[in-house]
């Protein structure tokens, strides 16, 4: 079965600016563990598609790791906008920092090694180690999870099955070619083996397919009910100053969206702020009034709307932690995806 991946993968291999191609990696061109490792972090939730121009940036601005490391961390945040997930943005910046300071900027070679460092779990040391290195690592993501419970007909719903599915996947990582074999598993499950209407009539391993014989690929992998998201309200604070400069705040290193600048506002919480917390969250004396827009984001575990207020003071006080950005800098800075969304509705409101 491996044997006849690797023949599909040698012709169809998905052309990726972070990998190598078969053909040169046979004739002794490795990959830079640094852009393995980068690629690795940015796809975590995340898609090839959306990836690949944050991955060129990325490697433009900073073409090493030592590179990376001698950043500052808000150019990266700034950099990482718009991917989602900051933490991994300030793992990056860690992780690049240690690998420099600690290993002379040399990745380590071992999945153990690997996962010493900063923002690096099981997947991404063994996806690294095999890629980067050719060790014998068994590489397991979503699309090889989808392949390997249909190949073994694994019918326990994940996250349940994960043991079961690292065991099969196991039981097929060759020591040869092991880092050509790990991407080989994983074009499989991207192109052909994908979640609806899998191509099985061109699979390499449509033989060997329990899923196929039983005839419902598409079953699999079964996966337990999603509970519904809940909806967490909040209360953002839009302040301007008389030459239209915009109050921003960084929020907390820990904590969702830790790091990043965002407007001032409340906690958020399934029920609507109380008085004293609306005023508590006030960031300066102004006359708040409301907008009357909301901006609307959903994160991994809720759905988050965020009403806007907004003021106007005249003289600004200076206090360590405030930016007052120009509206033409507003954008530079390292702002999420939900503040971009709120600061928009926000200023159009305040406009009109």
């Amino acid at each position: 079965m491996p044997g006849a991946l690797l023949e599909w993968y040698d012709r169809n291999a998905r052309l990726l600016p972070w990998r190598i191609s078969p053909a040169d990696r046979r004739k002794g061109v490795w990959p830079d563990p640094y852009r393995v490792w980068l690629s690795e972090i940015m796809l975590q939730q995340t898609t090839v598609a959306a990836v690949g121009p944050y991955f060129a940036e990325f490697t433009s601005i900073w073409p090493q790791v030592q590179d990376l490391a001698a950043a500052d961390l808000d150019d990266v945040l700034r950099a990482w906008a718009g991917l989602g997930y900051y933490a991994r943005a300030r793992n990056l910046h860690r992780c690049a920092k240690h690998v420099t300071d600690e290993h002379d900027g040399r990745f380590p070679e071992s999945e153990a090694g690997l996962m010493a460092l900063p923002g690096v779990g099981p997947y991404t040391a063994s996806a690294i180690a095999a890629i980067a290195f050719d060790r014998s690592a068994v590489v397991v993501d979503g699309n090889v999870e989808r392949v390997i419970s249909r190949v073994f007909n694994i019918e326990t719903p994940l996250p349940d099955s994960k043991p079961e599915i690292k065991k099969a996947a196991a039981s097929l990582t060759l020591t040869s070619r092991p880092g050509d074999y790990a991407q080989a598993v994983m074009d499989l499950g991207a192109t052909i083996c994908t979640p609806r209407r899998p191509a099985c009539g061109i699979c390499p391993w449509m033989a060997d397919c329990a899923a196929r014989r039983i005839g419902e690929p598409e079953a699999l992998p079964k996966k337990k009910p999603k509970t519904a998201k809940p909806t967490r309200l909040g209360v953002a604070y839009l302040c301007c100053d008389a030459a239209g400069r915009v109050l921003l705040q960084r929020r907390p290193e820990k904590g969702l969206l830790g790091g990043m600048f965002g407007l001032p506002g409340t906690t958020w919480t399934e029920a609507s702020p109380t008085a004293d917390a609306l005023r508590l969250a006030e960031p300066l004396d102004a006359e708040w009034r409301e907008l009357g827009v909301e901006a609307r984001h959903t994160f991994t575990h809720f759905h988050l709307r965020l009403s806007l207020r907004g003021a106007v003071v005249a003289e600004p006080p200076s206090r360590d932690g405030d930016l007052w950005a120009s509206r033409d800098e507003l954008y530079d800075q390292a702002l999420p995806t939900l503040m971009k969304k709120a600061l928009s509705l926000g200023l159009q409101a305040m406009d009109a």
